[in-house]
């Protein structure tokens, strides 16, 4: 038996435990864990300075470098994720289904825990505590396998919350981190359909596309963030700078940073000026030949158009209209986050309507698609797929149903 069969083993039997267990156990458990993270923030730290160091030392570009990095504010912000979950109403054992039959069978439909979740995840090592909460809360072991980049920040955060989960009525047992880096036991991991419910990917096309293709186990594919701010023709030029900027250049290395700006040709002359002299100290722009017309742009290639750059860059295209935009949308968008900067009423909703997207904005940034800016705590990642779960995956996401049908000797003729 390998060391990944007998954590999954461990994992599946405590989750049997844990979804029994009461809201307030459970509530207890999580704020001994975001006292044990406070406690241990140092060597959080320290550690996390360690996969910085060989980050840097591999030149990997500073917005990816800026995905991996905690600091006080980031560590604060995990205890008031991990706050917001306890206040957050338990998933588990509700219904809002409930009926009699004619012969006197009574069925609800009630939530339950999925069981044991696997997460595979790259660099941002706040999914560790994130993952961690949202399944302890909703009932769930979990599984992690962060990535190689991680490694130690990844480790610190584990044993922090198994020392905290040491001070409560919840076994340590209820997370289990691989830490061995063979892509070879993640391959292991994606068909243990015996100890394993759903696993997620979260990370990259390259990351998704391998767990898609080698999964058996169920699972729920977290999306490539191709996201676009489109400014029509109505728009406040102010407003939608604003917008623009903070999209692309807050924090470009996320999955919900825009990577498209689309320009309706009635406003073209007027605004791109303008986000050249916004960005052009920050972002490199690419743009298509109507966008060099009015300000110096690199060329953009039929490839920027599919690029998720999670970098310094941003690609501008001019559009004859809505429509346009819309379809420019359709063909290259990952179905995660779309925005419209308009002030006409019906633009904006023809536009909520027809956008295919998790998540799909009027006047605002597509920064927010998060499961902490959405009010769910966290997120153990932004469904983009149309089945079960889509948009930022919360606490009611990570529940399944089960039919209890309570009968007096009924027996069907």
């Amino acid at each position: 038996m390998t060391l990944l069969i007998e954590k999954c083993k461990i994992l599946k039997e405590t989750s049997y435990e844990l979804g029994t267990v009461s809201t307030h156990i459970k509530n207890d458990a999580l704020n001994k864990v975001a006292e044990s993270i406070k406690k241990h923030q140092s060597f959080i730290l320290e550690e996390n300075n360690k996969d910085i160091k060989v980050a840097m030392e591999k030149g990997t570009k500073e917005s990816l470098i800026d995905r991996l990095r905690l600091n006080q504010e980031r560590i604060d912000g995990m205890t008031e994720s991990i706050n917001t979950i306890i206040k957050l109403k338990d998933p588990i054992w509700k219904s809002n289904d409930v009926w009699t039959l004619e012969n006197g069978l009574t069925i609800s439909k009630m939530t339950v825990p999925l069981g044991v979740i696997g997460i595979i995840y790259e660099s941002r090592p706040n999914v560790t505590v994130d993952s961690f909460s949202l399944a302890l809360k909703s009932g769930n072991g979990i599984l992690l396998r962060g990535s190689s980049s991680a490694i130690h920040s990844n480790k610190a955060l584990v044993y922090a919350i198994k020392q905290g989960l040491k001070n409560s009525e919840i076994s340590e047992d209820v997370i289990q981190l691989i830490d061995d880096l063979d892509r070879n036991v993640v391959k292991e991991m994606l068909t243990l359909n015996a100890y394993i419910d759903v696993i997620v990917p979260r990370g990259g096309a390259e990351l998704i596309r391998f767990v898609v293709d080698h999964a058996t186990v169920p699972t729920i594919e977290t999306g490539v963030g191709n996201c676009h701010v489109y400014v029509d023709e109505s728009a406040d030029l102010d407003k939608a700078l604003k917008i623009v900027v903070n999209a692309k250049a807050q924090r470009p290395g996320v999955c919900n940073a825009c990577e498209t700006t689309l320009i309706h040709k009635a406003v073209a002359d007027k605004f791109l000026p303008k986000l050249h002299q916004a960005l052009k100290d920050k972002v490199e722009l690419r743009g298509c030949p109507s966008t060099k017309e009015r300000i110096p742009v690199n060329d953009a290639t039929e490839e920027d158009w599919k690029e998720e750059f999670l970098d310094y860059i941003l690609a501008v295209k001019v559009v004859e209209d809505m429509t346009d935009a819309i379809s420019h949308i359709q063909k290259y968008g990952s179905k995660h986050s779309e925005s419209i900067i308009t002030e006409n009423f019906t633009n904006a909703n023809i536009f909520l309507r027809r956008v295919d997207a998790a998540a799909v904005y009027v006047n605002a940034s597509t920064r927010f698609t998060d499961g902490g800016e959405f009010g769910f705590g966290g997120e153990l990642g932004i469904s983009t797929q149309k089945i079960h779960a889509r948009g930022p995956m919360g606490l009611n996401e990570l529940v399944t149903v089960k039919y209890t049908i309570v009968g007096n000797g009924q027996i069907r003729e």
